[in-house]
């Protein structure tokens, strides 16, 4: 066992009198050390019940012979920090959660772990180190949270967001906006649509680190606390066939991620994290794939915010592991690639059946041939930039406007909330990259104030910063090279015509090369807007969104 590094020979009798310190018996220290990753605190909804699941995976370890042995990891909860600077925290704490995990599991040498994760940051951060650290692992999130009921509708917090914009443009009272308030988040978990945290627990189900459930089960459902323990009888049995992340999270198991993405309609944070995860298994992951897969995988889902179906529902029509049926079938996806079932995707979903056609929708009546996301490139975007098509309006997929231009977020929301921006615009956000935020910002504020305002079919929005998974319309993240390192979106001037085709993966600018020349011969970088602390360091260390923003040291 990896643990007898600190448990046995005599060298190791310090090591021992720490564990007897801890309480721990002779009975424990002879079984493998199991660590469970906890992600509970108390300030973020998807991470308040994660406590109870801690409790029954540490059962489901102990039952199945092993020694649980419990350790933090923190999270941010994006929409408390977001629309100020707490959201330039968001992103960078990815690469915190995995850095100190990766810590914690080898400084102590545990043989197994478990992670509990639930919301943005936490699943791809948690994945990114179980990969690192490569000892079996089992991933068990906190689960959805219940969609809301506002006016006889179900709800969730892209609603509220909206509500604030509609209540801006004066569409909306007070009172309405009060009820949204109070009723659109009824319990704990991770909100309720196809956002980002569900997104990435969805496609560890894909990935093969979770067990079927992980992504759809809700929070408050029981049934999420067995399949806790489930988690922690699965890790055992992984220890005992010395199966280990990188025996599971491959290339071939990426690209099936990837595919499920497509058909789900995943928050396009997916296409900064799948490459982060792929970077760690030494896969240098080309965003531009996603075409590729979009093209011969029919997008089967539309959730909120797309649509109005939410978490529970497709729990209801058999999760994710339905879906991965249908994709199967047609032969769309990779069934040999391992699980932490210690079987193969093709096993684990051999008698997986869609129990609600208008959930999920039978390949041969999907919402689209296409993907979920697109990719689009053009002289704006040389290295691409990403856009949630499945939740754009029909309207503009295809659209030309002139560039209403912002070097920050609040300038923008100002604008948009004073009336500025009319039908047609192309809102511009700069300087909000991963280096330019830096944090690389999510914009749910101002594509909720867009939305809210009754724009959402007549303006579009592009950005070097990124969005929640919450945001929906013709919202254009991740524009690479960023404006801070020089990218041609710092080069747009007020009243540029851009140029947006979807269909067509292009995003454009009409300004020549020539006068583009000119403009950037005259540019030059800003100064830092952090000079101090842990995001002046992620400022000289992070890359593009293109890459995943990940950290390198060059």
């Amino acid at each position: 066992m990896k643990s007898d590094a600190v448990k046995v020979g005599s060298a190791q009798a310090p090591h021992r009198s720490l564990f007897h310190a801890l309480g721990f018996t002779q009975e424990e220290l002879e079984r493998p050390l199991v660590g469970i990753v906890s992600s509970y605190n108390e300030i973020v909804p998807g991470h308040m019940n994660i406590d109870k699941i801690v409790e029954a995976v540490k059962m489901g370890v102990a039952m199945a012979g092993g020694t649980p042995v419990v350790f933090p990891a923190i999270a941010v909860c994006d929409g408390i920090a977001m629309g100020h600077i707490g959201m330039k925290y968001s992103l960078v704490t990815r690469d915190l959660i995995a850095d100190s995990t990766e810590c914690m599991a080898l400084a102590h040498q545990f043989d197994a772990l478990v992670m509990v994760p639930n919301c943005d940051k936490n699943v791809p951060g948690l994945l990114m180190a179980a990969a690192r650290i490569n000892v079996p692992t089992v991933f068990v999130s906190g689960g959805p949270m219940l969609a809301g009921h506002v006016k006889g509708k179900k709800r969730s917090l892209s609603s509220m967001f909206e509500a604030v914009g509609a209540q801006a443009a004066g569409k909306m009272t007070d009172e309405d906006v009060l009820e949204f308030e109070r009723k659109v988040c009824p319990t704990c978990g991770s909100c309720s649509g196809m956002y980002t945290a569900n997104s990435m627990n969805c496609l560890t189900e894909a990935l093969g680190m979770g067990l079927a459930g992980n992504g759809t089960i809700p929070a408050v459902y029981s049934e999420r606390l067995a399949l806790a323990k489930h988690a922690g009888m699965a890790v055992m049995e992984l220890f005992r066939k010395n199966i280990k992340p990188r025996d599971i999270i491959t290339k071939d198991s990426i690209m099936n991620a990837l595919t499920v993405d497509m058909a789900l309609g995943c928050s396009t944070n997916s296409m900064l994290h799948i490459p982060a995860i792929a970077h760690e298994i030494g896969f240098d992951f080309d965003i531009k794939m996603a075409n590729e897969i979009s093209k011969r995988t029919p997008n089967l889902c539309h959730l909120a915010p797309a649509g109005p179906t939410y978490m529970e529902d497709l729990n209801e029509a058999g999760g994710v592991h339905a879906v991965m049926k249908q994709l199967a079938d047609a032969g769309l996806l990779n069934t040999d690639c391992m699980t932490v079932t210690g079987k193969t995707l093709g096993e684990n979903i051999s008698g997986c059946v869609n129990k609600n056609p208008e959930v999920i929708r039978p390949m041969d009546n999907p919402y689209s041939a296409t993907g979920g996301l697109a990719v689009l490139s053009g002289n704006i975007a040389p290295d691409g930039s990403v856009v949630k098509r499945s939740a754009v309006a029909e309207s503009m997929l295809v659209h030309e406007g002139p560039a209403r231009v912002f070097d920050c977020e609040e300038d923008a929301i100002a604008a948009i909330k004073g009336g500025k921006i009319v039908d047609g615009d192309v809102v511009v956000i700069r300087y909000e990259g991963p280096k330019g935020g830096p944090g690389m910002r999510e914009m749910l504020n101002p594509t909720s104030a867009i939305a809210g305002m009754g724009l959402g079919e007549s303006v579009a929005l592009i950005t070097d910063g990124r969005f929640s998974g919450a945001s929906r319309g013709a919202s254009i993240g991740h524009v690479s090279p960023e404006a801070a390192v020089g990218g041609p979106i710092a080069l747009i001037e007020e009243g540029d015509i851009i140029c947006i085709d979807i269909p067509k993966t292009s995003l454009s600018v009409k300004v020549s090369d020539e006068e583009m020349a000119e403009r950037r011969a005259k540019w030059t970088p800003r100064e830092p807007k952090v000079t101090t602390g842990y995001l002046a360091r992620y400022e000289k260390l992070v890359t593009s969104g293109d890459k995943g923003a990940v950290l390198k040291a060059d």
